[in-house]
């Protein structure tokens, strides 16, 4: 496997002009925006939009992060949209929920929901994996996801971000079927990655969520931007970072079997023992990633009744 390169570098604030700039700084190593995006290509970014209950609790990806990448990309000509696949909910109401709105006003920026009518079959391995079509047909993919603890996967980074590229409920269903074996699980969500292939993950390690995440925890702040071409290595750059033993972690596991690490990797910013974090939280305990028949009917009822009636009645009354 070729070399990769991670570019890691300080973030002190999501304030507009010194984000951007931390950006910029971070994307100069790969070449820039342009080096990903050409004029006319349709891009996806692709947030953490886990929720729109815990707004203050940086369990999503910042809406600040977002629209500096958008407006980099249209800077380059590309033509920026905006997709993922909630638990619970719309990607339009959970991102509006997280003060998404004028940004996607600002910028004209079209939500895409990845719907459960529009399947495609993508892996050999798991050949009744099924991920949206919207997000397989994007001409480029921008993965945007948070640094976070999680209570089932110990962490959540680049890899396990694009698990929202599974449509609607099917995600429960894959908790139910390889949910009770761990590295299972891992491996399904590093095939996942594998076949959206993100052209570039920027990961928004500023303010993380640590303890009992992915949204029970709390803020914490930390500083850093990183950006790669491999999402796995960006993945083991941060885990290394956080001093997070990666055998702990179902989807670095996973990728170190499957030798899905480059032999070499360059850091031509900070490298991850400059960055170190001494004392970052996991939870306190792991919980099963199986879910049960119960659980599962429990979790699509939830999830249609937010995005039927809840998400329609508040925007309602915003109208």
């Amino acid at each position: 496997m070729k070399a990769a390169t991670v570019s890691l570098c300080r973030a002190n604030s999501y304030d507009d002009l010194v984000l951007r700039n931390a950006l910029i700084q971070v994307l100069e190593p790969l070449g820039g925006i342009s080096a990903f995006v050409k004029p006319g290509s349709r891009v996806l970014l692709k947030p953490n939009l886990l929720t729109g209950a815990r707004p203050q609790k940086e369990c999503v990806t910042r809406p600040e992060i977002v629209r500096c990448v958008a407006q980099l990309v249209l800077e380059a000509g590309g033509k920026p949209f905006l997709g993922d696949g909630p638990a619970f909910g719309s990607a339009r109401g959970v991102a509006v929920a997280n003060g998404y709105q004028p940004l996607l006003e600002e910028l004209n920026l079209p939500v895409v929901e990845f719907s459960g009518k529009r399947y495609q079959t993508v892996s050999d391995t798991f050949n009744h994996l099924l991920l949206s079509k919207e997000a397989m047909e994007a001409d480029v993919t921008i993965n945007l996801p948070k640094v976070k603890s999680h209570v089932q996967l110990t962490m959540t980074l680049g890899v396990k971000n694009l698990f929202g590229c599974v449509p609607g409920k099917m995600k429960a269903w894959w908790h139910m079927e390889a949910g009770k074996d761990s590295g299972r699980f891992g491996e399904m969500l590093v095939e996942t990655a594998r076949a959206i292939a993100p052209d570039l993950t920027i990961l928004d390690g500023i303010i993380g969520h640590e303890g009992k995440g992915p949204s029970g925890g709390e803020p914490r702040f930390l500083g850093i931007l990183g950006a790669a071409d491999n999402v796995f290595a960006l993945d083991r750059a941060f885990l290394e970072i956080l001093q997070v033993d990666p055998a702990t972690v179902p989807t670095a596991a996973a990728a170190s079997r499957l030798n899905l690490y480059p032999a070499t990797v360059d850091f031509p910013l900070l490298t991850p023992t400059e960055l170190q974090v001494s004392d970052w939280k996991l939870p306190e305990a792991l919980v099963p990633i199986d879910f049960g028949m119960p659980r599962v009917i429990k979790s699509t009822f939830r999830h249609f009744y937010i995005r039927f009636i809840k998400e329609p009645l508040a925007l309602y009354g915003r109208s």
